[in-house]
């Protein structure tokens, strides 16, 4: 990964004047520190909500033409998940980085569709995974032709409706891969709400800067102006007016530990 990467927005593409809020926040941040890649994600389907009443998002048509905006208005990269292998083609034709969701990181076919394309691909560790399996997930983009690749920690399973993140993951998979921490839904509380995720956002912060203290390749954020009318992942991501001083404090942690070489 050439610069530090800052992965960030909403949830889900609830329209098109939610995600240029957001890319707006990201582009003045992009122009303040050159030196670091921002790219701006959102989802056109959330096809693992908790229930068949979620909200799940426009679909792929309206979700690609709303991201294809984004990228030409604001010029900045940017990052959606695809859950089927037939979406592979149609997204790429649009974003940088094609993500695999958690759930799906082991599925072979979705995998190397992605790979196909010839684009950047982000992985999501499973809630399952243990950090040294996910060589089987590089390996498997290196068999289909990718390039370009990342493995993102996002927490593994404790208990019921509850994730922990074990840190030493985050240096075990650079054995692999450039490294994503991904702060907020690693704070997510999975069926939480019976119906829906419940999450802890107070805890994104903390545990962010611990992951930029251990060693990360990149961070990813979900953002939202108002997180508590947000329609998918509201509990766990970060009020939008709060991000610039966050992205801003995490980043002055980072340069100060690689100006101490610590």
């Amino acid at each position: 990964m050439e610069k530090f990467t800052v992965i960030a927005g909403p949830c889900v593409i609830e329209s098109k004047e939610l995600c240029f809020e957001v890319a707006d926040v990201l582009k003045n941040l992009q122009e303040k520190y050159k030196n670091i890649r921002f790219v701006f994600k959102s989802s056109f389907d959330k096809a693992n909500r908790s229930s068949h009443e979620s909200f799940r998002g426009k679909g792929l048509e309206y979700g690609l033409q709303v991201l294809n905006d984004v990228k030409e208005k604001f010029n900045l990269p940017v990052l959606t998940d695809i859950h089927e292998s037939y979406q592979a083609k149609p997204a790429a034709e649009v974003v940088d980085i094609i993500q695999i969701p958690a759930f799906l990181c082991r599925q072979t076919d979705l995998l190397l569709a992605a790979a196909e394309t010839g684009k950047e691909i982000n992985v999501k560790k499973g809630q399952f995974l243990a950090p040294w399996d996910t060589k089987n997930i590089v390996e498997k983009l290196k068999f289909g032709g990718a390039k370009k690749f990342y493995l993102t920690e996002r927490g593994v399973s404790f208990g019921y409706n509850n994730l922990v993140v074990d840190f030493r993951s985050l240096p075990i998979m650079k054995q692999f891969a450039p490294v994503i921490y991904d702060a907020t839904h690693s704070v997510q509380l999975p069926g939480g709400q019976g119906k829906a995720s419940g999450g802890q956002r107070e805890f994104v912060y903390p545990l962010a800067k611990a992951a930029v203290s251990v060693g990360v390749d990149g961070l990813f954020f979900e953002t939202h102006p108002n997180p508590d009318k947000a329609l998918s992942d509201g509990p766990n991501q970060i009020p939008l007016k709060d991000f610039p001083t966050i992205i801003e404090n995490l980043l002055r942690l980072r340069d100060f530990l690689q100006n101490e070489n610590i």
